[in-house]
């Protein structure tokens, strides 16, 4: 017997998580791509690490320039609270790309699109260095059990779409539409899904998003059964896409999730899009 669904199988929740500073070491530096970067860190302070979505972000905090390790800030009843008399350090949003508690490891990947403090660091990144992160201070939990999924992003949506798409169960549909450099930049993917994906190269066109937004407006969405849109990336781009999306093809403000990553002309970007 075919059992129904419950409306509430669907239901997106948001999850807090205590706010916790914790200071890494670098186990060990992998380039994937010549665009992207993957450092795996380790340290005793990832014990008690929660990570329950796959698009959470975490604050990294970049040591001073020729300082060791970073000035880290102490979770206060207000937010985080630093050391007086000490300069702020250098801070970006990041995935969680993938944890493993008993091993004590978390894997950070660095999108190399930018000449900005994390990609310079992440360059020269070598074993035994340091790092600091802060949080997740949440979750937003979307549920694997849509009848379709479509996943939009850029560069900096590399990280979270890969773990999406590891979490997804066998036979699930799913769609990603991932803009990039060139052709070396493109990843392989592990998943179970029925995937179909469409990757849109920024050398093929002379404005930024241009090819995205295209891929996006021809992507075909199923008629019927529940579905959810995740887009990541560049701050106007994505508001055309969600812009699109919800205006012109009919997604339902509640089945879609939007976010900026960063934005052009402008430092530590990192907030959700809606009305």
């Amino acid at each position: 017997m075919l059992m129904k669904r419950q409306p509430t199988d669907l239901a997106v929740q948001r999850v807090r998580h205590p706010l916790k500073f914790r200071l890494l070491q670098v186990k060990q530096v992998r380039a994937l791509t010549p665009h992207l970067i993957r450092v795996t860190f380790t340290g005793e302070d990832l014990h008690d690490f929660v990570s329950a979505s796959f698009d959470d972000h975490i604050k990294v905090f970049f040591p001073e320039p020729g300082a060791d390790k970073p000035v880290l800030p102490e979770a206060g009843p207000n937010g985080p609270v630093f050391p007086a008399g000490q300069p702020r350090p250098v801070a970006r949003d990041f995935t969680p790309r993938r944890f493993d508690r008993e091993a004590r490891e978390l894997d950070i990947e660095f999108a190399l699109h930018d000449a900005g403090p994390a990609a310079t660091w992440a360059a020269q990144a070598k074993v035994g260095q340091y790092l600091g992160i802060g949080g997740p201070r949440g979750s937003l939990v979307i549920p694997t059990g849509f009848d379709w999924h479509l996943l939009i992003g850029d560069d900096t949506a590399l990280p979270a779409i890969a773990r999406r798409l590891e979490e997804l169960p066998a036979g699930t549909r799913v769609a990603a539409v991932i803009e990039v450099a060139d052709a070396s930049a493109q990843t392989e993917f592990t998943t179970q899904a029925e995937l179909h994906l469409v990757w849109c190269h920024r050398n093929e066109v002379s404005v930024r998003g241009e090819a995205l937004l295209r891929a996006v407006r021809e992507i075909y969405l199923p008629e019927n059964g529940e579905g959810y849109v995740w887009a990541a990336g560049e701050a106007a781009t994505m508001r055309a896409v969600r812009y699109h999306l919800c205006t012109e093809r009919g997604v339902d403000k509640s089945r879609i999730r939007a976010a900026s990553y960063w934005k052009q002309g402008a430092e530590a970007v990192h907030e959700t899009l809606d009305d």
